[in-house]
């Protein structure tokens, strides 16, 4: 048996007004994904345990099969992986956006999408300025990149910039859980107000804004944790070998430390621009060799965090023409049967612009398997589904072990 999962991040969403009361999953035109729900088993899943924020990282690690009481470690740390980055005894490793600050509120989480190639300058820069022995920064992809500090406590609280767009930084600053830990915290947020002196005039962002563009003009620390220790996909549920597909540092980290093979594809961005074929080619390759592929695909997330509804609805469109059509297509002539499954990690509403702790909803098609009667992939028509509503590691037990 061979067995793919695509994800669409945040593909789920609530009704909007000016998509006729529907869902961007109910508005798009998508017919491929709803031939999958059609010929599959359709349900719902909760990916975000009580007690947990409804981040990629929980979402992600909670499809997978994870207890997150017991393997979770920030988002920094997972991101590390993906970079290959090792994170030693006494280092804490976070998630380091850089961001844009208009007027003293955090304008977005991204830097306008900023450049890999202009990113890594930044971060060259602010390791030659604020690098060393206690702090480094390590470039990523856009705008995510990683801070490793040695001795740090995570029991602080950070706060994803992603879920406050318009708020007044200094509000959202780390603060530390414990007094233990307010070393931690008062030093990150040093780090903050420093890097939005060192980046306010630098050459990049001079140039970002005469082109129109937005600056990024401050780092945002959040996420912290250790090195995890975590079970591999081939130990939990036998899968000999296995790969994942994404552009995502994060996404690339958690299969790093799930025993699978992170596969890099040229143009796969995480944007609506993204390499759609090329992660399509990948995922059939991989598939091919290994005998489960993640295949993750980002889009929908980014156009729900900028609330932007008509381009969701295209990216779930993207997806269906430029993934899951030509997938479909060729596994139909393989001899191996497979088990394909469709689903969003969390909900990113347009509305809020952020994630939502809310069930999702998925389809399982396995060759040789009657489906039931629900005939397209959304979140009203998966509550009719047969499978019913899932939560634990209940979702990746069904698809690997039918």
């Amino acid at each position: 048996m061979k067995y793919i999962i695509v994800l669409g991040d945040g593909m789920a969403d609530e009704p909007i007004d000016m998509l006729g009361g529907k869902t961007p999953l109910q508005a798009a035109r998508k017919p491929h994904i709803d031939r999958v729900a059609a010929l599959g088993r359709n349900g719902t899943l909760d990916t975000v345990p009580d007690g947990f924020a409804p981040g990629s990282e929980i979402a992600n690690l909670s499809v997978l099969g994870y207890d997150l009481h017991e393997v979770f470690e920030g988002r920094g740390s997972l991101e590390a992986a993906s970079m290959g980055i090792p994170i030693e005894d006494g280092e804490m490793a976070m998630r380091c956006n850089l961001i844009t600050i208009e007027e003293g509120k955090i304008k977005n989480h991204s830097a306008g999408h900023i450049s890999s190639e202009e990113a890594a300058e930044l971060i060259a820069f602010l390791q030659r300025e604020l690098g060393g022995d206690t702090a480094n920064f390590y470039p990523g992809v856009s705008y995510r990149h990683l801070l490793k500090i040695r001795g740090g406590d995570k029991r602080i609280a950070t706060t994803p910039p992603h879920d406050v767009p318009g708020t007044p930084y200094r509000d959202v600053l780390v603060r530390p859980l414990v007094s233990e830990a307010t070393e931690t915290a008062d030093a990150i947020n040093t780090l903050i107000d420093r890097s939005q002196a060192l980046l306010a005039d630098h050459p990049i962002n001079r140039a970002r804004r005469a082109a129109g563009k937005e600056p990024a003009n401050s780092i945002w620390p959040w996420s912290p944790g250790y090195r995890p220790a975590m079970q591999t996909l081939s130990e939990r549920y036998g899968i000999r070998s296995g790969a994942v597909i994404s552009a995502v540092d994060l996404i690339k980290g958690i299969g790093v430390y799930a025993g699978l093979e992170p596969i890099e594809v040229e143009g796969a961005t995480g944007l609506y621009t993204t390499n759609y074929e090329g992660k399509t080619r990948a995922a059939l390759g991989a598939l091919s060799t290994h005998d489960f592929v993640f295949l993750h695909i980002e889009a929908s997330d980014e156009a729900g965090h900028e609330g932007d509804a008509p381009l969701k609805v295209r990216t779930i469109e993207y997806l269906d023409s430029r993934v899951v059509g030509p997938i479909l297509e060729e596994i139909s002539t393989w001899d191996s049967p497979v088990s394909l499954a469709i689903l969003p990690d969390h909900p990113t509403p347009c509305a809020i612009r952020t994630h939502t702790a809310a069930p999702v909803p998925f389809t399982i098609y396995r060759t040789g398997q009657a489906g039931d009667e629900v005939l397209r992939f959304d979140e009203d028509s998966a509550r009719r589904g047969s499978i019913g509503h899932l939560s634990g590691n209940r979702f990746m037990e069904l698809f690997i072990r039918g």
